[in-house]
């Protein structure tokens, strides 16, 4: 079972390997939920630096140049992104095999996004590992390196080794990190941010048809902040029984359907004590409550504060 709620854990420290034709979408998917975790939670959850292998910038596949923080021999933490992307073979190699396994003894986790897979397999990183690589390349990896399990998934995690398929699946990915690490609650407010409706497959990593009715269950709260359904209601909306719907949510993000339904709601409410000049009257009203004292005493109990001291906070 998921954990809905988890104390934060020390800052993560996480270097990103590019390589000139590194996919800005991937990037920006890998990157921008760690961004949006540390900013929603109000703490340094996430730390990210930019390598590459010589120093100068990087650019992408689209011309957009990037300035390194460091080079990777001069680098360490708790995670290493590989991140090629386009005109992979070209960075392979001696140079490269070397500096990936020197790193593997630097940096607790390796992951290979896109097509890093495919470096991390020719340096000998995913030697008897479960992996995969974009659906593109699938055939040739895995007759290029029989020694590493290759499977056609999203992402797959085993052990400290980390594949992803593609810069979609980069979002997946990182968002089950969030989950995973951080609380489910946390996961789940990110992915409000950036407008996710299927959320619980961000964060789950399409784990597969049966959370598909919890991912519809979220849909119909979101649609239906101002004006709370009961939750039976939305279990018949999702065409599964009260029981079957708590089961699964439970299961799934480690929270009754009620609780989701207040977190989203609160999320709202959080938004707009920050967002807007309404009266917590009002904001109450938007997020559902009748009462502006009920909401009140929610919010402090979700978020350690009341409405008017965290807006005093953020003035």
């Amino acid at each position: 079972m998921q954990d809905w709620s988890k104390t934060p854990s020390a800052t993560q420290h996480i270097g990103v390997l590019l390589f000139d034709g590194f996919s800005n979408h991937c990037l920006a998917n890998t990157i921008e939920p760690l961004r949006a975790a540390n900013t929603l939670s109000g703490r340094a959850l996430y730390d990210w630096r930019f390598l590459a292998l010589d120093p100068g910038p990087v650019s992408s596949s689209s011309g957009l140049q990037v300035s390194p923080h460091d080079i990777l021999a001069q680098s360490a933490g708790d995670m290493l992104v590989v991140m090629p992307s386009y005109g992979f073979l070209d960075h392979g190699g001696w140079r490269t095999q070397a500096a990936l396994r020197s790193a593997a003894g630097r940096f607790g986790v390796l992951a290979g996004m896109d097509t890093g897979s495919w470096l991390l397999a020719e340096a000998g990183l995913l030697d008897r590992h479960r992996a995969t690589i974009h659906w593109e390349e699938l055939t040739g990896f895995a007759e290029r390196f029989p020694e590493v399990d290759a499977c056609r998934e999203r992402f797959v995690i085993d052990g400290n080794r980390i594949t992803c398929s593609g810069a979609m699946a980069a979002f997946d990915l990182v968002m089950h990190l969030i989950g995973r690490d951080q609380g489910q609650a946390l996961a789940l407010e990110v992915a409000q941010l950036f407008m996710t409706r299927d959320s619980a497959r961000s964060h789950m990593g399409g784990a597969g048809s049966a959370s598909g009715y919890v991912n519809r269950a979220l849909a119909v709260m979101q649609e239906n902040l101002e004006a709370p359904l009961p939750i039976p209601e939305i279990a018949r909306r999702v065409g599964r029984t009260q029981k079957v719907l708590e089961a699964r949510m439970r299961a799934d993000l480690g929270a009754s359907p009620a609780q989701v339904y207040r977190r989203l709601r609160l999320n709202l409410a959080r938004k707009l004590v920050a967002e807007t000049d309404l009266t917590v009257a009002e904001i109450a009203l938007r997020a559902g409550y009748d009462d502006p004292s009920a909401m009140t005493r929610a919010f402090r109990a979700e978020f350690g504060q009341s409405p008017r001291a965290m807006r005093s906070a953020n003035a």
